[in-house]
């Protein structure tokens, strides 16, 4: 009984003082758009010592995001990690209201050789996990079984809204990461403290991720998680 006691009180008193932690920290946001690299982050970020904060918990917040409801989106990041990343943080907008809100944190965006790369990486993902090794449909994504039966549609359409007869319109697809990248990029203009864009197939990418987090160790390897064969 006593044992279950202090078990209790010192598992009470560790959640409390993570609480504290995560609310005092430097908050690091990877803002790169899905197969840019996102999941290497995630892994990277953990092998530095920074919680990163659950995807799966941070990706339900999205719909309320799209509305411009950041209210949980905010409580999620001040108390639940250090460092996160993909959906919603790769959303449009979404960025700003973390600067402003967190105005000490940090935000590294991914992004592929090009436009092109990143279509053909998304595209050859998604048939894989979606399409059964074709370009997914509409139905195909109804009826996908992530978070929920239709949560993807959902995400789909938050994300990209692509024309429902042709969903991985190549022009669409391509336009809105370019896009997403600039406005990211005329944002934080000029405060190079502030953001890192970088290509994860640079050979110096792990030491320019440790300068720009001010992290003493140098030899940061970068790891391939979620690697697209031959992209």
């Amino acid at each position: 009984m006593k044992k279950s006691f202090l078990k209790n009180i010192i598992r009470d008193y560790s959640y409390l003082f993570h609480l504290y932690e995560y609310s005092h920290s430097q908050k690091i946001f990877c803002i790169g758009r899905n197969k840019t690299g996102t999941t290497s982050m995630a892994k990277m970020m953990d092998d530095l010592g920074f919680h990163v904060g659950s995807q799966r918990l941070a990706e339900q917040l999205a719909k309320s995001c799209k509305n411009n409801d950041y209210r949980k989106l905010l409580k999620f990041v001040k108390y639940h990690g250090v460092a996160f990343q993909d959906v919603p943080f790769s959303l449009p907008n979404t960025y700003e209201i973390l600067d402003n809100v967190f105005p000490g944190s940090k935000f590294i965006l991914t992004i592929r050789d090009s436009a092109d790369i990143w279509y053909k990486s998304l595209i050859s993902f998604h048939s894989k996990k979606f399409g059964n090794g074709l370009v997914p449909t509409k139905h195909d994504l109804i009826k996908a079984k992530y978070i929920h039966e239709g949560w993807i549609w959902e995400m789909n359409r938050i994300i990209y809204n692509t024309p429902e007869d042709d969903v991985y319109n190549e022009e669409i697809l391509k336009k809105h990461y370019s896009d997403y990248n600039s406005s990211v990029i005329k944002y934080f203009k000029g405060r190079h403290d502030k953001l890192l864009v970088i290509n994860l197939k640079d050979k110096e990418a792990g030491l320019k991720i440790s300068q720009f987090l001010n992290i003493k160790k140098r030899n940061v390897q970068v790891p391939w998680e979620n690697r697209t064969k031959d992209l």
